[in-house]
């Protein structure tokens, strides 16, 4: 029975990193940067990083976040109401105004509770700082106070610290400058709130260290995008903290759910969260630490076991980890077709409102739709547009995902952003919520278009939406017109198809009328509304149907384009968990034979050959 649960607690602290993986990183390497794996959607409720008194008066508890994070599940994406309540935490007022952050960090200073680290897990921070920090490098700390824990020789070129107490700050002599600010007052979806921070802080720092902080944060989330900000390309950020028990009796009021209700494992994955629905695929080599001083407590340690084995603990080091990771070098452009797809991702990093899965679904949607644009002069225009990306998503949200799925809204945006006549302005805006119908349609355009392209498919819908939005908002009087001749004459062009075409289904016959109409009379300049119309009296019945035929096989094309995508995209997932599996296999059998070692040529776990007088190494 004890030999199982020390093989249980090994098997906790196991890494689920490769042997080749560690060598090039500081000691302590405990999660790879392929062993992460994350929901598609930022997975916690309002509460989770709200602290005792603020869920009390708030008069509820909130469920387990991390069993949705772990279980995939989603929350708001598909309900308004829950989304409105994670975007509202973040907002100025709220329940945050029941903890005053500076004023609880103040009074601390003045009662003298000191905030200095167990001298062991400080000395393993500043070793862990001495493996990536350089002489000359800029560093931006967060939740700076008196001590930085830095290695005494290193030399930075700037060293701006960003905490809550002046006084701590003056009293820190790593520091080259400071900033007293509240981190958890932030710009839900954006950053911290603050002119000062966004002004100095721009691509400024190789480096942003945040020591001890992320357990009395409200909005991790914001302060990690400002952070990705902050630091130039291929600048790291490195999150120290210590176990959750480190001064629970100094700081227990300070501290948010997710800290007190999280294991020290869990801590760790939460972090890594933060960086991934920060800026997602903007950081790379997302790596997780164990750094814990030699005979550090561990969680579980309160057991009959432990207490027999290692006896009274009082005077041991707590434990300490770190997560880290570096900024991803921006795409500056397009050099070829191949580099569309990284440049369109690298723009929708620190996009606001859109979920990673959006970010996923729409990035080859816009790839293709940049591609698809001819004149540079177009592809400009879609570029300078791209920024209102977040104000079509933040309608989208709001719609009904089984009716109207991601995939179909990813589409829908795409197709808007590859329109270089769109805009995002407030006239396209409310007129594609009509559109949806999360507005009451206009009586003169959109009640008479929903209800004569009742039959059509939402897929079909979709384009057709993409068609006419752009086209609102120009302020052209021939635009005008353009969208008149186009209500007025949906009706006149279906009897006509109908005509024409006996054998069609209703379905196919809007679909045909109205993207014809829409291909033509839409855009000024291109046909009127009485040239349309002996255009297609002089369209046969075989070419009528040779159109919807070819506009079906575009259809079918996409399709086909998503299946490959998605079957892609399942084998690199695959490849990944295989990897996965067969790093925790080898550390598995190394842990079970001793005489096991790293191949530096194969780059395997091997069994070492046993010979009279010791063991032959593999490579020898």
């Amino acid at each position: 029975m004890i030999r199982k649960m020390r093989e249980k607690n090994d098997g906790k602290n196991m890494p689920m990193a490769s042997s080749s993986e560690s060598k090039s990183e500081a000691p302590g390497l405990r999660v790879g940067e392929q062993a992460w794996k994350w929901p598609p959607v930022w997975p916690y409720d309002a509460n989770f990083f709200k602290r005792r008194v603020e869920i009390e008066a708030m008069g509820k508890n909130s469920q387990s976040s991390l069993s949705q994070m772990m279980g995939g599940a989603s929350m708001g994406a598909g309900d308004p109401s829950s989304k409105g309540d994670v975007m509202a935490v973040g907002m100025a007022g709220g329940e945050d105004h029941l903890f005053d952050s500076l004023k609880f960090w103040e009074e601390c200073c003045k009662s003298e509770v000191r905030t200095e680290l167990d001298e062991r897990a400080a000395e393993k921070i500043t070793n862990h700082y001495s493996f990536y920090l350089r002489n000359g490098m800029s560093v931006l700390e967060l939740g700076a106070a008196t001590n930085s824990y830095l290695p005494p020789d290193l030399k930075l070129q700037k060293h701006v610290g960003v905490g809550a107490v002046q006084s701590q700050l003056d009293a820190n002599p790593s520091l080259t400058d400071s900033m007293v600010m509240d981190l958890n007052k932030v710009t839900d979806g954006v950053g911290i709130d603050s002119q000062q921070f966004g002004v100095s802080c721009n691509e400024e720092f190789d480096a942003v260290i945040m020591a001890n902080t992320i357990d009395f944060l409200n909005h991790p989330r914001e302060v990690f995008k400002s952070s990705w900000r902050a630091l130039k390309p291929g600048g790291i950020m490195m999150v120290p903290f210590l176990a959750k028990d480190a001064y629970a009796d100094k700081f227990d009021e300070a501290f948010t759910k997710q800290w007190r209700d999280m294991t020290d494992d869990q801590h760790m994955w939460v972090c890594g969260s933060f960086f991934q629905f920060s800026a997602g695929d903007g950081w790379e080599r997302l790596k997780g630490f164990d750094i814990s001083p030699d005979g550090a407590r561990k969680e579980g340690e309160d057991n009959i076991l432990s207490k027999l084995q290692q006896g009274d603990k009082s005077d041991k080091p707590c434990s300490a980890f770190v997560v880290q990771a570096k900024k991803k070098v921006i795409a500056e452009g397009v050099e070829d077709a191949d580099s569309i797809l990284e440049f369109i991702k690298s723009r929708l990093w620190m996009m606001p409102t859109l979920e990673d899965r959006d970010k996923k679904l729409v990035a080859p949607r816009l790839a293709r739709a940049y591609g698809a644009l001819h004149a540079e002069e177009d592809k400009e225009r879609m570029m300078q547009h791209f920024d209102s990306l977040p104000k079509v998503y933040a309608s989208l949200i709001k719609m009904d995902s089984f009716a109207f799925t991601f995939s179909m809204q990813a589409q829908l945006a795409a197709d808007l952003m590859g329109d270089p006549d769109f805009e995002g302005n407030d006239l396209q805006i409310n007129n594609m919520k009509m559109g949806l119908g999360l507005r009451k349609p206009s009586k003169d355009f959109w009640a008479p278009v929903g209800k004569l392209t009742a039959a059509m498919t939402p897929e079909d819908k979709v384009n057709l939406l993409a068609h006419i939005v752009p086209r609102f908002g120009s302020s052209n009087i021939a635009q005008e017109e353009a969208l008149g001749a186009f209500v007025t004459g949906l009706e006149p062009t279906f009897a006509l198809v109908r005509t024409k075409c006996p054998s069609l289904k209703e379905a196919e016959v809007q679909l045909l009328g109205s993207e014809l109409l829409a291909s033509e009379v839409l855009k000024p300049g291109r046909s009127t509304r009485e040239e349309f119309a002996l255009w297609l009296g002089a369209l046969s019945q075989v070419e009528l149907e040779f159109i919807l035929t070819k506009r079906k096989s575009f259809k079918e094309e996409a399709a086909q384009e998503l299946v490959s995508f998605q079957e892609a995209r399942k084998a690199e997932e695959k490849r990944v968990e295989e990897r996965r599996n067969k790093i925790r296999e080898q550390i598995e059998l190394a842990r079970e034979n001793r005489y096991v070692v790293f191949n530096i040529r194969t780059g395997k776990m091997e069994e070492l050959e046993k010979q009279r007088g010791g063991f032959k190494m593999p490579w020898v």
